[in-house]
């Protein structure tokens, strides 16, 4: 009977310190308690993966992650392409911009001459203002003078053919007074202006002044009988030779 307790097998935490033995029970408590966590967990993770993947936050990462690159991607590809189509347009406006370069040069070139051109033209054009103010003004004094004497002019015209029209009137009634006998006509202002007339008259002959002036001298009621030439032939002369002189004035005027 002793042989065979002795052949028991023994706990093996029976001789170690209490403190020690409380601590390992612990932990075998604690790792069976985990391990049936575990057993639960995969049986609950396997029915949730079967019935959607998209509860899984690594997966809604690398979907993220995914989606980042695609759009990095096509924005590469979008600046890549930018990028290309930039330098293509300055290897062609770089040509572009040396030809203009090189033909504003030219115009360059050629607008030296029209400037100086242009220059001497300004003043030539200067110059002849310049004369043409000066021709102006000369134009202005003579106008004014020219008017001034056109002024003097028609007053000594309007004048001439006044007094001619008077004459003219006084010849033509002393013609009818004479043919009538001179009733009355000695005391007319018709009288008065033919006397006027031949006292200051230069183009009646001397003879004809001193017979007409014989004649409007007689008094009234007196028979004149001039002693040379006719009365009335020597007043139309007269009158004929005035008239002529007013058509002559009236034309040049």
């Amino acid at each position: 009977l002793k042989r065979a307790s002795c052949c028991k097998p023994r706990h093996p935490t029976k001789h170690l310190p209490l403190a020690l033995r409380a601590r390992l029970s612990l932990r075998d408590g604690s790792l069976q308690d985990r391990q049936g966590r575990s057993a639960g967990l995969f049986g609950t993770s396997v029915g949730a993966s079967s019935s959607s993947s998209a509860a899984n936050p690594i997966r809604k990462v690398v979907t993220m992650l995914q989606a980042m690159q695609a759009k990095v991607t096509e924005e590469g590809e979008q600046s890549q392409e930018l990028y290309e189509k930039f330098m293509c347009y300055c290897k062609s406006s770089t040509g572009d911009l040396s030809t203009s370069i090189q033909a504003a040069e030219d115009k360059i070139g050629e607008l030296g001459p029209e400037i100086q051109g242009s220059e001497e033209k300004k003043l030539k054009t200067e110059e002849e203002l310049k004369s043409d103010q000066d021709d102006r003004e000369a134009a202005k004094v003579a106008m004014s003078e020219a008017t001034a004497l056109r002024e003097q002019e028609k007053a000594v015209y309007d004048k001439f053919m006044a007094e001619s029209s008077t004459n003219l009137a006084a010849l033509t009634k002393a013609i009818a007074a004479v043919a009538k006998g001179m009733s009355g006509f000695l005391q007319t202002r018709s009288a008065s202006v033919l006397r006027s007339l031949l006292a200051s008259s230069k183009d009646v002959m001397d003879t004809d002044r001193q017979e007409l002036l014989a004649f409007l001298s007689a008094k009234e009621g007196e028979q004149y009988a001039p002693q040379s030439g006719d009365i009335t032939g020597i007043l139309k002369t007269i009158k004929d030779e005035m008239f002529a002189e007013e058509q002559e004035t009236m034309a040049t005027e």
